[in-house]
């Protein structure tokens, strides 16, 4: 892997984020937020449907590593239902990695769900390893999960400050990392609720009526980013950015 920018050189997924400390820029009233998606050349955010055949191996380990480096993550009823997530840390090595770092072994699992119709014979619900944390705004009980669960109730709908606020001040959240979708992360920029971008570029064409990363309401207005920082592997590009 190439570092583009800044100090151009060669680098690994492992050395970019060795430094890279989110939890020690936490807002007063809520977590700092950073989001991670992957996107083909033209700007959509699944091939058929799902994320995971957009980007290679080495964007795995980006999201995989990554999720080593935040005490909370976050995802859309959607995303759940469509990718099954299970354990968000499923090495022991890694868990035991987030501990010498000060970080809870497995990141908080935090799931928006309007309705509570959520899969939950997924892994992460059925296998029993992390904490799981849903914010709804349906009356309905949830089953029996093997995992640990906590429900939060909001009105009408769910509203993602206060649901952030919450995070922080309940749970000690100071870092959390949305991976989407993008519905979900459209909201989020548009209340202004987003610190940081990761952005993997695939050297792929779609052509499809498939999402792009936001999808939603309209952002107030053009929302300056500074790049971060610019990695590439075979076509592939890594991009970090932060709010302007």
């Amino acid at each position: 892997m190439r570092r583009l920018i800044p100090n151009p050189g060669e680098t690994t997924v492992s050395e970019q984020l060795d430094s890279y400390r989110p939890w020690e820029e936490p807002h007063e009233e809520r977590p700092f937020v950073a989001t991670n998606f992957a996107v083909t050349v033209d700007g959509r955010a699944t091939i058929g449907g799902r994320s995971g055949p957009i980007g290679s191996d080495l964007d795995t380990e980006m999201l995989i590593r990554l999720r080593t480096r935040f005490d909370a993550l976050m995802i859309g009823a959607g995303t759940m239902r469509v990718e099954r997530y299970g354990r968000a840390v499923a090495s022991q090595g890694q868990r035991e990695r987030r501990e010498r770092l000060g970080l809870p072994p497995d990141p908080l699992m935090v799931i928006i769900s309007g309705r509570l119709d959520l899969p939950w014979d997924a892994p992460l619900f059925a296998d029993g390893g992390g904490r799981v944390l849903v914010f709804t705004a349906s009356e309905a009980e949830p089953p029996e999960t093997a995992s640990g669960l906590g429900v939060v109730r909001h009105e009408g709908k769910v509203d993602l400050a206060a649901a952030l606020s919450y995070l922080r001040e309940e749970h000690g959240v100071r870092a959390l990392l949305c991976e989407g979708g993008p519905h979900l992360h459209g909201q989020l920029w548009a209340a202004g609720l987003v610190d940081e971008l990761f952005l993997t570029t695939a050297p792929k064409l779609t052509g499809a009526d498939a999402p792009r990363i936001l999808e939603g309401p309209s952002l107030p207005g053009p929302t300056e980013l500074e790049l971060a920082w610019l990695l590439e592997h075979e076509g592939e590009l890594f991009a970090r950015y932060r709010r302007g």
